[in-house]
């Protein structure tokens, strides 16, 4: 029955978003045979693409999904972009029509044949021009979410310890490994880390989505991850979407990466120490929610505390509590545009550098993609941080 809900409820969804565009793409625009029946065809075929996209990971095996759900994923992105853009062509018509009928009744005349016709070829054009853009914009974003970039980032303290000064701290989030992304992907990321020799490395959050027995492989290659001083991870909110949060943490321990559940641990150096603490996600289901003040329990006052929280908006409380650095995941920089101007609704930072209150965040784009392998305009990242001590 899980199995069964868990596709049928994407399909119906996607069945209304598909038989949408067969209105506005087919039946607004008139379009002639055999046309028509392409489209039909064609919007039917990326309807099954796309439920099976949704749940490989989560109900199907992404061992023979995994090629067949990518291509429904990617269709996904396209069907935003056609949303907005179709949306936008039909309130535009709506509303020329709206003017035309007025007019019509002011002055006691009907519309011409001519001018009917001129009407319906303006809005096969704008509908064919809004389909090219979309397709476009969309295999763009699929180029530029297949290639990580490695962001250099820096920022001075005046409580770090000199011993620390320069420290190198490779981030990493939201790579969102199963349903469109394999182990191969997991392994690119992991070589360009160990490419720029952190001293540190620390994970945050949504390093995958789907269940333990279906996803768990992808994660293998961080075994060779190198880091001196170690490391670390924390969860994101898509550990406990398809599975249960901790078995996902234990299975990143089997893996070589360390997890903070509500806990801190001591990073030391030439003899000085400073803090690394760890929370689960904001959004984390009993017995997993986020305890910041247990996590920092019996932290020496003066002590620089670095701390991992998913969510940006967990550095509000951070601040209060006196942490210096946060480091946090999950908006993707709001991964497909203009989704980027929704985020702050949320969370007090989108992407990048910033303070709240006395804790200075960072946070990142993340290196994956979430449903759609699809990014526009929030190009994904591997963050190297350094931290200096301020002069």
């Amino acid at each position: 029955m899980a199995l069964f809900l868990a596709v049928l409820v994407p399909a119906v969804f996607f069945g209304l978003i598909t038989f949408w565009l067969h209105r506005r793409i087919v039946r607004a625009t008139d379009l002639p045979r055999p046309w028509s029946g392409v489209a039909d065809v064609a919007l039917t075929v990326m309807w099954a693409l796309a439920v099976v996209g949704f749940a490989s990971g989560r109900s199907l095996d992404p061992s023979w999904a995994r090629p067949i759900g990518t291509v429904g994923l990617i269709w996904i992105g396209a069907v935003f972009y056609l949303f907005l853009g179709l949306a936008i062509v039909g309130l535009i018509s709506f509303g020329a029509n709206m003017i035309r009928r007025i007019r019509r009744r002011r002055t006691g005349t009907d519309e011409t044949i001519d001018a009917a016709e001129r009407r319906l070829r303006r809005l096969r054009i704008a509908t064919a021009a809004v389909v090219v853009v979309a397709l476009g914009v969309t295999g763009y974003g699929v180029f530029e979410a297949s290639r990580p970039q490695v962001i250099e980032v820096s920022a001075a303290f005046d409580n770090l310890p000199a011993q620390f000064d320069g420290l190198r701290i490779a981030v990493v989030s939201d790579l969102h490994l199963g349903p469109a992304r394999d182990a191969s992907f997991t392994r690119r990321i992991v070589d360009e880390v160990n490419a720029q020799n952190p001293d540190l490395v620390l994970l945050v959050g949504d390093l995958t989505d789907g269940k333990i027995p279906y996803v768990r492989d992808t994660l293998e290659p961080l075994t060779d991850l190198r880091a001196p001083l170690g490391m670390f991870g924390v969860s994101g909110n898509h550990e406990y979407y398809s599975d249960d949060g901790g078995r996902w943490l234990d299975a990143w321990e089997f893996y070589d990466v360390r997890t903070l559940r509500n806990s801190r641990i001591p990073l030391t150096v030439d003899g000085a120490t400073i803090q690394l603490a760890g929370i689960h996600d904001a959004t984390a289901p009993e017995p997993y929610e986020p305890d910041l003040p247990s996590a920092l329990a019996g932290s020496p006052p003066d002590d620089f505390v670095l701390l991992l929280a998913h969510q940006p908006k967990q550095a509000v409380e951070a601040s209060e509590l006196g942490v210096d650095l946060q480091f946090s995941g999950h908006t993707h920089g709001g991964q497909m545009w203009p989704i980027r101007y929704l985020v702050p609704l949320q969370q007090p930072s989108v992407t990048g550098l910033d303070r709240v209150g006395n804790t200075v965040l960072y946070t990142t784009r993340g290196a994956g993609a979430w449903g759609p392998p699809v990014r526009v305009l929030a190009p994904p990242e591997i963050t190297m941080f350094t931290v200096r001590t301020e002069p």
